[in-house]
């Protein structure tokens, strides 16, 4: 099998000279990667076959190889009028090694281990599903494809753009004689998301055309990228500092810093930045910034406005655990809709890698005696409560260390829980919490930091748990109140039980539940007066939302000394999410949502988590842990919640913004901003800029907005890319959100999230931030 794409209508010199050009634009994209002549890349760039499966039948060998352009995997297909299909590595969320996909492991023989492998892809995509001839072919896929990965992601924003652009200039060059004619250029300009009428399109091409020979070639491509990459807008910042011999010396640097970016900078910071990013030796011996050094610290995480201080673990960790909003998912279980779509151990997978720290788990009776994970009363598939087991104990702790809790709605016979908690116990082994950290009774809950690496269960409990420290209880089963969730009448007239029902519960089970014991909220005063500290409620978003309206300050003094779970209300079949913001805002900690879900409410939360190292764990606010508060998010008093700020937005610039439409070639953005603020209802706001026709690669709006802040520790700041349509609703271009408490103030570079919250690279908006005491 040929792993060389060849075209019928070169000679074999012409061939051969292509060959050698791909080869060449290989070892360039190497280079600027930094693998230039690295083993794993050459693999990859030579290819070979793997065995697709999809099930036990359908297995067909495929020949795959990465692109000269180091960012696309091209493989052979035999689909009718398709003979050849690529993929980006932009779009792998991870490579698996081993038969860790569902498909694998239920297509394939326990012996296959090691020469299987999965490329799981983000968003709805289905997992690429692969086995290599052998095992050392099936590591070098892996190890070679998560190298590229690593390395592309850790470009910086400034070599993501000259790779992707040169990329794009290499896809116009249609018969890659390395020149670029005029019809080249206005193809490439579709390309990056640029409209320009033919005049202006000639009149650049003019410009760069020094020798009048009718194309572009080597240091003309060179000063139409230079024109085309410009950045006026970082020129005119640059030319304001640079005081110097027309550059910025690390006094300028300094007093930039200080002045422009409101940081707590020294001299020695100053120079740090010098050393860092500038390139030229000779302005680094004066300790001097150049234009382009300037522009390489702007693009990097100095320049960035989440602060760089925030990215890793910053806050107290040991804090009791209901001091934290602890990242959640309802119904984890599902991919799709709550009715009919599948139930996957990959759900799982997924949420614990965006850091959810709570997940759900929905188990009944299943075949064989085996418990099994689904929506209840629906069509959803099912998946075994073992499976999900595994896949939990496998992927809970790679993006975070700190714990998770299991919460189990249990619908299970006696017999089944026996074994629920038997694959628990077998499974999870020592991390599973099985009985209270220290050798007596606990008043409060422990740390995080206590308990890194830990699983905790959240359900039903047949006594209290003082008993673990004595030997009085020696009943085997008995019975409790039916899960609260599962009781609840439900909206979408959803067969659903009695809430007077009871369940008979396994002392097994009811053993490894140890600070999270479900019980049925009755009230504010009667928690307070008769449960104890583990004793913990799940209530509907409509249940939540009434008493966060009307009770918000007795909502937050219940969440100083117990956890609330909070959940979608049974009407959301379609799995949509409620805004967390107002559950946030009376302290209730696991506020689970719709993971499967992309939706503004899923932005929100992921922004909600971005900093604190993205570890799932974030420390409320004083006043929402100091018992002699009297917070309340719908009236505001005075008190240390209050601090009036004023927050000031300037949307300067964007900077390759994606195509909305790739289906239509001459599809172009029609971009505008929206800048949207959560938190107490006083703070709620969104404004937007005016949109610019036609482009997507650098359009500059200028726009400044004002924004009255009254409890900035619980405001969130979203950022919102639009593609403006006049006659139906705009489609969304790109998002970004985060805490406004970790915004840095300045000219700050934006990055760009999708829909489902992956990185889009190299696009952003550039803004100048200012928040002021008002």
């Amino acid at each position: 099998m040929s792993c060389i794409r060849k075209s019928p209508k070169r000679s074999q010199s012409e061939e051969q000279a292509f060959q050698e050009h791909v080869r060449k634009v290989a070892q360039e994209n190497g280079r600027r990667l930094g693998l230039e002549g690295d083993p794993d890349l050459q693999f990859l760039l030579s290819g070979g076959t793997l065995v697709k499966i999809r099930s036990h039948s359908w297995q067909k060998t495929r020949f795959y190889k990465l692109n000269e352009d180091c960012k696309t995997v091209w493989h052979d297909s035999r689909r009718r009028f398709r003979q050849s299909h690529t993929f980006s590595l932009d779009d792998i969320d991870s490579v698996r090694m081993g038969r860790q996909s569902e498909g694998l492991n239920k297509h394939t023989e326990h012996s296959e281990e090691d020469v299987c492998f999965s490329i799981i892809f983000k968003g709805k995509k289905k997992n690429l599903d692969l086995m290599a001839t052998d095992a050392d072919q099936a590591k070098k896929w892996v190890n070679g494809l998560e190298k590229v990965m690593s390395n592309l992601h850790n470009l910086s924003r400034e070599k993501k753009k000259e790779h992707w652009l040169i990329n794009c200039m290499r896809k116009a060059d249609k018969n890659q004689d390395n020149k670029m004619t005029l019809k080249e250029l206005k193809h490439f300009l579709r390309q990056i998301n640029v409209e320009v009428d033919d005049s202006y399109a000639a009149e650049l091409f003019k410009q760069c055309d020094k020798s009048n020979s009718g194309t572009l070639e080597d240091t003309e491509i060179k000063h139409f990228y230079d024109l085309l990459t410009m950045r006026t807008e970082v020129d005119q910042i640059y030319g304001k500092y640079a005081h110097t011999e027309g550059q910025i010396s690390a006094k300028d640097l300094l007093n930039f810093l200080l002045n422009e970016q409101r940081e707590e900078a020294t001299m020695q910071d100053a120079l740090k930045l010098i050393d860092k990013y500038e390139l030229d030796e000779t302005a680094k011996e004066k300790k001097h910034m150049t234009k382009d050094g300037f522009l390489r610290y702007m693009n990097h995480e100095e320049g960035s406005i989440l602060n760089p201080k925030h990215k890793g673990v910053y806050q107290d960790m040991n804090q009791p655990l209901n001091h934290y909003y602890i990242s959640s998912s309802h119904n984890t279980y599902l991919m799709e809709d709550q009715l009919k779509g599948p139930s996957s151990t990959e759900a799982y997978i997924k949420a614990l890698m965006k850091s959810c720290r709570c997940v759900e788990l929905d188990c009944w009776d299943g075949a064989n005696g085996e418990p099994v994970i689904y929506h209840g009363y629906t069509l959803t598939s099912k998946v075994l409560f073992r499976d999900v087991i595994k896949a939990i104990k496998e992927y809970a702790f790679k993006t975070s260390e700190y714990p998770v809790i299991l919460s189990l709605e249990n619908h299970c016979t006696v017999e089944q829980q026996r074994l629920m908690a038997h694959h628990m116990v077998s499974i999870l082994g020592d991390a599973l919490l099985t009985k209270p950290l220290g050798d007596k009774m606990p008043a409060n809950f422990p740390s995080p930091e206590a308990l890194k690496g830990r699983f905790l269960i959240k359900g039903k409990r047949l006594n209290k748990l003082d008993t673990v420290f004595s030997s009085n209880s020696t009943v085997d089963e008995d019975t409790v109140s039916e899960e609260d969730e599962a009781a609840e009448v439900k909206d979408n007239g959803q067969k659903a039980k009695s809430k007077k029902s009871k369940m008979k519960l396994a002392k097994e089970l009811s053993d490894v539940v140890i600070y999270c014991k479900s019980v049925h909220f009755n009230g504010f005063e009667h928690a307070k007066d008769n449960q104890a500290f583990y004793d913990m409620s799940s209530l509907k978003e409509s249940k939540a939302f009434g008493l966060a309206q009307n009770s918000g300050t007795a909502f937050m003094h219940h969440n100083m000394d117990k956890l609330s779970r909070i959940y979608p209300a049974g009407s959301r079949t379609d799995s949509s999410n409620y805004s967390p913001v107002p559950m946030w805002n009376v302290g209730c900690q696991i506020v689970a949502l719709n993971f499967q879900t992309p939706s503004k409410e899923m932005h929100i939360n992921q922004g909600r988590f971005l900093p604190n190292g993205f570890c799932g764990y974030v420390l409320k606010p004083e006043f929402q842990r100091d018992p002699s508060s009297q917070f309340d998010p719908n009236t505001l008093t005075n008190g240390p919640w209050l601090k009036r700020k004023t927050f000031h937005v300037m949307i300067i610039s964007g900077q390759q913004l994606p195509k909305i439409n790739k289906e239509k070639h001459k599809s172009i953005v029609d971009p505008l901003v929206k800048v949207e603020i959560y938190g107490v209802p006083d703070d709620n706001a969104s404004k937007e800029t005016h949109h610019i026709d036609n482009n997507g690669f650098n359009p500059q709006w200028n726009e400044t907005f004002q924004f009255d802040i009254h409890v900035p520790e619980l405001a969130m700041v979203r950022f919102l890319v639009e593609d403006y349509d006049s006659t139906s609703q705009n489609d969304m271009v790109g998002q970004y959100c985060l805490p406004l408490s970790s915004v840095q103030n300045g000219y700050r570079h934006v990055p760009l999230l999708t829909k489902r919250g992956d990185v889009i690279c190299s696009a952003g908006i550039f803004v100048h931030l200012m928040l002021l005491d008002a």
